[in-house]
């Protein structure tokens, strides 16, 4: 992983997005499948982030001034 790049990866059995890498560059929120190549833009907006984690569907991004929940499976 680079700087501009935060990511983690969703663990296959594990809720939504299993075998999926989330990332969140130039402010955007992304989940990649290495699988087929495909990057799908999942938020806009997410400014000063300093980490990103997986539990189950929630990906939790913590940013400078706020953390943000994102729930997979309302997608």
């Amino acid at each position: 992983m680079d700087g501009s790049k935060i990511s983690c990866m969703g663990i296959i059995g594990d809720g939504c997005g299993g075998g999926r890498e989330f990332i969140i560059e130039d402010e955007k929120l992304y989940a990649y499948y290495d699988v087929t190549g495909e990057k799908i833009e999942l938020l806009s907006g997410v400014k000063n982030a300093q980490s990103i984690s997986k539990k189950h569907c929630i990906l939790t991004i913590v940013c400078l001034d706020e953390t943000i929940l994102f729930d997979l499976s309302s997608l």
